[in-house]
């Protein structure tokens, strides 16, 4: 977010949809917003505002009210954080597919890990980008999707691609692979030093249930304690690029 969060109000151009080799139209295209961090939220409406041909037909911060308000408005796409408050933005992806709600979706997420973007894609995201990219690039995802293609940065796209062959190599699943995606989230946050109170306080959980999706981790993983889980999680986080 720091980046996204330093560059935002800069004084840059408006950008045009033919800088990024999208098709120009006279008609606005509305965008909503569900993102439960207020400031970034915020910025997010500042910076979709400013864009020609682009505006925010509405806000959310959990899946409940999103739901309603694409019932409500119709948008043309949603960006989408993956932590939220209660269920998550990959549980809300599923939960409009399984409507027949066929909204265009751009994930925003602060995770950079390529095992976030490959399970946003399969969950049927049309984009993923960081929260840590530049204004320009956020805009750049944003019109991709809206142009009907899909967006992940050079960087995931390679690395998603590289997962992805492995997959179709291998006998049978990782067990990463088998993590849901609550699961990943707690064990990345583990991973970067984050005690169960912390982790809660950071997805918006209750402790008991980090603990136990902290004991699902461990019978998956195949580990015996926390300090076991800690060095696994850690480990996966440092071969990831983390």
């Amino acid at each position: 977010m720091a980046f996204f969060t330093a560059h935002l109000d800069c004084c840059e151009p408006a950008h045009h949809a033919a800088d990024y080799g999208v098709a120009t139209t006279s008609v606005t295209k509305k965008i909503l917003i569900v993102e439960d961090h207020p400031l970034f939220r915020a910025m997010l409406v500042q910076l979709i505002s400013r864009e020609p041909g682009m505006t925010v037909c509405g806000e959310a911060d959990n899946t409940k009210d999103a739901l309603a308000v694409i019932e409500q408005t119709q948008p043309d796409a949603a960006i989408i954080d993956l932590t939220l408050n209660g269920i998550g933005g990959l549980e809300l992806i599923k939960d409009l597919k399984a409507r027949n709600l066929t909204v265009p979706v751009l994930v925003i997420s602060m995770h950079a890990e390529p095992p976030y973007a490959e399970r946003a894609l399969r969950a049927g995201a049309k984009g993923y980008v960081s929260k840590h990219e530049s204004p320009t690039e956020v805009v750049t995802a944003i019109r991709k999707v809206l142009a009907g293609h899909i967006y992940v940065n050079r960087d995931l796209d390679e690395a998603i691609f590289g997962r992805l062959e492995q997959a179709e190599q291998a006998v049978s699943p990782s067990a990463m692979d088998r993590l849901s995606d609550r699961e990943l989230e707690v064990f990345q946050l583990i991973g970067r030093g984050l005690n169960s109170p912390e982790i809660a306080r950071q997805i918006k959980l209750d402790p008991v249930a980090v603990e136990s999706y902290q004991a699902k981790i461990k019978e998956k993983l195949g580990v015996k304690n926390a300090v076991e889980l800690y060095q696994c999680a850690a480990q996966w986080l440092a071969e990831n690029g983390q």
